[in-house]
Protein backbone atom coordinates (compact mmCIF):
# COMPACT_ATOMS: atom_id res chain seq x y z
CA UNK A 1 0.00 0.00 0.00
CA UNK A 2 2.48 2.43 0.97
CA UNK A 3 4.31 1.76 -2.86
CA UNK A 4 0.68 1.88 -4.44
CA UNK A 5 -0.06 5.55 -2.67
CA UNK A 6 3.58 7.06 -3.65
CA UNK A 7 3.78 5.55 -7.21
CA UNK A 8 0.08 6.74 -7.71
CA UNK A 9 0.91 10.15 -6.18
CA UNK A 10 -1.72 12.74 -7.91
CA UNK A 11 -0.55 15.77 -9.34
CA UNK A 12 -0.11 18.59 -7.17
CA UNK A 13 -3.30 20.28 -6.29
CA UNK A 14 -3.70 23.60 -8.59
CA UNK A 15 -7.17 24.94 -6.40
CA UNK A 16 -5.85 24.58 -3.25
CA UNK A 17 -2.87 26.40 -3.81
CA UNK A 18 -4.60 28.83 -4.62
CA UNK A 19 -6.81 29.11 -1.78
CA UNK A 20 -3.58 29.22 0.23
CA UNK A 21 -1.87 31.61 -1.61
CA UNK A 22 -5.17 33.92 -1.48
CA UNK A 23 -5.44 34.07 -5.31
CA UNK A 24 -8.52 32.06 -5.14
CA UNK A 25 -11.80 33.71 -4.17
CA UNK A 26 -14.67 31.84 -2.28
CA UNK A 27 -16.84 31.74 -5.44
CA UNK A 28 -14.65 28.51 -6.39
CA UNK A 29 -15.21 26.73 -2.60
CA UNK A 30 -18.85 27.79 -3.16
CA UNK A 31 -18.95 25.52 -6.39
CA UNK A 32 -17.06 23.16 -4.94
CA UNK A 33 -19.85 22.76 -1.98
CA UNK A 34 -22.29 22.50 -4.58
CA UNK A 35 -20.67 19.78 -6.65
CA UNK A 36 -19.65 17.43 -3.69
CA UNK A 37 -23.38 17.60 -2.85
CA UNK A 38 -23.82 15.53 -5.57
CA UNK A 39 -20.61 13.54 -5.57
CA UNK A 40 -21.73 12.52 -1.98
CA UNK A 41 -25.19 11.58 -2.86
CA UNK A 42 -23.68 9.18 -5.55
CA UNK A 43 -20.64 7.58 -3.48
CA UNK A 44 -22.85 6.79 -0.81
CA UNK A 45 -25.14 4.94 -2.60
CA UNK A 46 -22.13 3.65 -4.57
CA UNK A 47 -20.68 2.26 -1.08
CA UNK A 48 -23.63 0.76 0.14
CA UNK A 49 -24.25 -1.28 -3.39
CA UNK A 50 -20.13 -2.02 -2.90
CA UNK A 51 -20.71 -3.30 0.87
CA UNK A 52 -23.71 -5.31 -0.22
CA UNK A 53 -21.57 -6.74 -2.73
CA UNK A 54 -18.01 -7.77 -0.85
CA UNK A 55 -18.03 -11.10 0.29
CA UNK A 56 -15.31 -10.59 2.47
CA UNK A 57 -16.48 -9.37 6.10
CA UNK A 58 -14.06 -6.31 6.56
CA UNK A 59 -14.48 -5.53 2.92
CA UNK A 60 -18.39 -5.08 3.90
CA UNK A 61 -17.64 -3.18 7.28
CA UNK A 62 -15.47 -0.53 5.38
CA UNK A 63 -17.92 0.44 2.85
CA UNK A 64 -20.57 0.55 5.12
CA UNK A 65 -18.58 2.79 7.35
CA UNK A 66 -17.40 5.14 4.50
CA UNK A 67 -21.56 5.11 3.66
CA UNK A 68 -22.05 6.29 6.58
CA UNK A 69 -19.37 9.05 6.59
CA UNK A 70 -20.93 9.89 3.48
CA UNK A 71 -24.06 10.95 5.62
CA UNK A 72 -22.05 13.30 8.35
CA UNK A 73 -19.83 14.76 5.19
CA UNK A 74 -23.37 15.72 3.65
CA UNK A 75 -24.91 17.70 6.60
CA UNK A 76 -21.74 19.43 6.86
CA UNK A 77 -22.06 20.77 3.28
CA UNK A 78 -24.45 23.59 4.22
CA UNK A 79 -22.55 25.49 6.62
CA UNK A 80 -19.71 25.65 4.11
CA UNK A 81 -21.83 26.71 0.75
CA UNK A 82 -23.29 28.82 3.45
CA UNK A 83 -19.91 30.71 4.28
CA UNK A 84 -18.89 31.08 0.85
CA UNK A 85 -22.03 33.16 -0.16
CA UNK A 86 -24.21 30.37 -1.88
CA UNK A 87 -26.99 30.05 -0.64
CA UNK A 88 -29.72 26.53 -0.65
CA UNK A 89 -31.22 28.04 -3.76
CA UNK A 90 -27.63 29.02 -5.56
CA UNK A 91 -26.76 25.58 -4.94
CA UNK A 92 -29.42 23.83 -6.41
CA UNK A 93 -29.18 25.92 -9.34
CA UNK A 94 -25.47 25.41 -10.12
CA UNK A 95 -24.87 23.56 -13.12
CA UNK A 96 -22.46 20.38 -11.82
CA UNK A 97 -19.62 20.24 -14.31
CA UNK A 98 -18.37 16.84 -15.93
CA UNK A 99 -14.66 17.50 -14.63
CA UNK A 100 -16.06 17.48 -11.05
CA UNK A 101 -18.38 14.54 -11.62
CA UNK A 102 -16.13 11.97 -13.32
CA UNK A 103 -14.79 11.03 -10.18
CA UNK A 104 -18.31 9.42 -8.73
CA UNK A 105 -19.05 8.23 -12.23
CA UNK A 106 -15.67 6.39 -12.30
CA UNK A 107 -16.40 4.97 -8.97
CA UNK A 108 -20.12 4.05 -9.46
CA UNK A 109 -18.57 2.13 -12.77
CA UNK A 110 -16.03 0.29 -10.42
CA UNK A 111 -19.03 -0.49 -8.09
CA UNK A 112 -20.76 -2.41 -10.97
CA UNK A 113 -18.07 -3.96 -13.29
CA UNK A 114 -14.73 -4.34 -10.60
CA UNK A 115 -14.05 -7.26 -7.99
CA UNK A 116 -14.96 -5.46 -5.00
CA UNK A 117 -11.01 -5.41 -4.21
CA UNK A 118 -10.46 -3.45 -6.88
CA UNK A 119 -12.65 -1.18 -5.53
CA UNK A 120 -11.40 -1.10 -2.27
CA UNK A 121 -8.13 -1.05 -3.43
CA UNK A 122 -8.74 2.32 -5.35
CA UNK A 123 -10.32 3.57 -2.88
CA UNK A 124 -7.34 2.94 -0.46
CA UNK A 125 -4.75 4.55 -2.65
CA UNK A 126 -7.02 7.39 -2.98
CA UNK A 127 -8.59 8.73 -0.07
CA UNK A 128 -5.70 10.12 1.88
CA UNK A 129 -4.70 12.34 -1.10
CA UNK A 130 -8.40 13.69 -0.73
CA UNK A 131 -7.43 13.99 3.31
CA UNK A 132 -4.74 15.92 2.84
CA UNK A 133 -6.29 18.54 -0.01
CA UNK A 134 -9.00 18.95 2.81
CA UNK A 135 -6.45 19.46 5.38
CA UNK A 136 -5.08 22.12 3.87
CA UNK A 137 -8.19 23.87 2.36
CA UNK A 138 -9.03 23.68 5.89
CA UNK A 139 -5.99 25.53 7.08
CA UNK A 140 -5.78 27.93 4.50
CA UNK A 141 -9.83 29.11 4.83
CA UNK A 142 -9.10 29.72 8.55
CA UNK A 143 -5.89 31.80 7.67
CA UNK A 144 -7.09 33.67 4.76
CA UNK A 145 -10.74 34.26 5.59
CA UNK A 146 -11.73 33.77 8.65
CA UNK A 147 -13.38 30.43 8.64
CA UNK A 148 -15.09 28.67 12.11
CA UNK A 149 -15.28 24.94 12.72
CA UNK A 150 -19.20 24.61 11.54
CA UNK A 151 -17.48 26.13 8.12
CA UNK A 152 -14.51 24.15 8.11
CA UNK A 153 -16.39 20.71 9.42
CA UNK A 154 -16.56 19.23 6.25
CA UNK A 155 -12.90 19.43 5.26
CA UNK A 156 -11.93 18.85 8.61
CA UNK A 157 -13.90 15.57 8.73
CA UNK A 158 -12.26 14.12 6.07
CA UNK A 159 -8.95 15.26 7.02
CA UNK A 160 -9.44 13.47 10.04
CA UNK A 161 -7.17 9.75 10.08
CA UNK A 162 -9.77 6.70 10.79
CA UNK A 163 -7.25 3.86 11.69
CA UNK A 164 -9.51 1.45 12.54
CA UNK A 165 -10.48 2.10 8.75
CA UNK A 166 -7.09 1.42 7.61
CA UNK A 167 -6.94 -1.54 8.88
CA UNK A 168 -9.58 -3.08 8.31
CA UNK A 169 -9.13 -2.10 4.94
CA UNK A 170 -5.77 -3.70 5.03
CA UNK A 171 -7.11 -6.59 6.48
CA UNK A 172 -9.89 -7.02 3.41
CA UNK A 173 -6.92 -6.67 0.95
CA UNK A 174 -4.46 -9.06 2.57
CA UNK A 175 -7.89 -11.89 2.55
CA UNK A 176 -8.57 -10.70 -1.26
CA UNK A 177 -4.56 -11.47 -2.12
CA UNK A 178 -4.93 -14.98 0.31
CA UNK A 179 -7.58 -15.72 -1.97
CA UNK A 180 -5.79 -15.42 -5.14
CA UNK A 181 -6.66 -12.21 -6.09
CA UNK A 182 -4.23 -10.44 -8.34
CA UNK A 183 -3.77 -6.42 -7.62
CA UNK A 184 -2.87 -5.53 -11.02
CA UNK A 185 -6.49 -4.78 -11.86
CA UNK A 186 -7.34 -2.43 -8.45
CA UNK A 187 -3.81 -0.53 -9.44
CA UNK A 188 -4.84 0.75 -12.66
CA UNK A 189 -8.37 1.45 -11.12
CA UNK A 190 -6.54 3.81 -8.54
CA UNK A 191 -4.21 5.02 -10.90
CA UNK A 192 -7.77 6.04 -13.01
CA UNK A 193 -9.22 7.33 -9.79
CA UNK A 194 -6.56 9.28 -8.86
CA UNK A 195 -6.65 11.26 -12.08
CA UNK A 196 -10.24 11.66 -11.76
CA UNK A 197 -9.73 12.89 -8.26
CA UNK A 198 -7.28 15.61 -9.98
CA UNK A 199 -9.54 16.26 -12.92
CA UNK A 200 -12.11 17.60 -10.13
CA UNK A 201 -10.41 20.33 -8.49
CA UNK A 202 -8.57 21.29 -11.61
CA UNK A 203 -12.29 21.64 -13.37
CA UNK A 204 -12.85 24.20 -10.45
CA UNK A 205 -9.03 25.94 -10.48
CA UNK A 206 -9.92 26.98 -13.65
CA UNK A 207 -13.37 28.67 -12.75
CA UNK A 208 -11.05 30.71 -10.84
CA UNK A 209 -8.60 31.27 -13.44
CA UNK A 210 -10.78 32.12 -15.98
Amino acid sequence: MERAREDLAPAENRLVALVESGDAGLDAVGALAAEQQRVIRSDWRTFLHLAGSARDASARTFFTSYAQGEAVALDALEPLARACGWDADRVAAHRPQPGCQAYPAFLSWLSAQRDTADALLAVLVNFPAWGGYCARLSTALRARHGFGDAACAFFDFFATPVPELEELALTAVQNALDSGWDPAEGLECGRLLQGYEIMFWDTLADRTTA
